[in-house]
């Protein structure tokens, strides 16, 4: 579905992403992790057409998109949930919603897929009329993956959807996510919580100073000792917190 091949994307002279190659198949969960700035979200915001990769290819279904502007990533069938939520404050929350199906399928579809939106997410629609500014962080989180969902994605990646979110609402959030997959839909996750997200991804990529340094299923990855050592902690071994 996705594959991408040696990307390489810089901010100025300083190097983000260099040489990055990863694929995702039909259907599949991936984790990217990862120390910050080691390019993770660069890697995101380069494939939803944010930014411009100066070597290498991105192809969706084998056509080249490295060089599409992001509305046309949208329209293909690939949206960004970013991070920080990036939501309109003063706007609604049934607006924020809204703006997610700017697309000519999506608007076809707007009114099913918000119920879909406000079935995955009860809370939103009793919230629906305040202010998107006045929600709480775990609120907002929603309107911000069901703003994404609004515009019909078939692939659907996630920058750090965990970020400042109180455990009970990160475990909600990952339960969607887990109900998304099943239902047929791609997923990339850029993740903090390591173990959660490994736990859930079929695979992950393991990028490091914009180089992807390994790659294998989720959970045989939460045995890998670099791993381990490097994002898990003591925890990961069993002792005593």
């Amino acid at each position: 579905m996705l594959q991408i091949e040696n990307l390489v994307v810089t901010y100025g002279p300083l190097p983000a992403l260099q040489g990055v190659s990863l694929t995702i198949q039909p259907g599949e969960m991936v984790a990217l992790v990862g120390p910050n700035g080691a390019g993770k979200s660069t890697l995101l915001k380069t494939i939803a057409g944010l930014l411009a990769p100066r070597a290498g290819a991105i192809r969706w279904e084998k056509e080249i998109i490295s060089a599409a502007p992001p509305q046309r990533i949208v329209e293909r069938g690939i949206a960004l949930v970013p991070e920080g939520r990036r939501l309109f404050g003063a706007m609604t929350v049934r607006e924020n919603l809204e703006l997610g199906a700017f697309t000519r399928r999506a608007q076809k579809e707007k009114h099913e897929q918000i119920g879909r939106v406000f079935t995955l997410f009860p809370r939103l629609y009793e919230r629906q009329r305040q202010p998107a500014g006045l929600l709480s962080g775990g609120e907002q989180q929603m309107v911000a993956l069901g703003r994404a969902l609004m515009g019909l994605p078939r692939l659907l990646l996630l920058d750090e959807p965990s970020l400042g979110l109180a455990p009970k609402v990160v475990e909600s959030i990952f339960a969607v996510l887990a109900d998304l997959h099943r239902d047929g839909m791609s997923l990339l996750i850029v993740e903090q919580n390591v173990h959660a997200v490994l736990a859930l991804a079929q695979r992950a990529y393991i990028l490091e100073s914009g180089k992807i340094v390994s790659e294998g299923e989720g959970k045989k990855l939460l045995e890998d000792d670099h791993i381990q050592a490097a994002y898990l902690g003591p925890l990961a071994r069993g002792a005593t917190p």
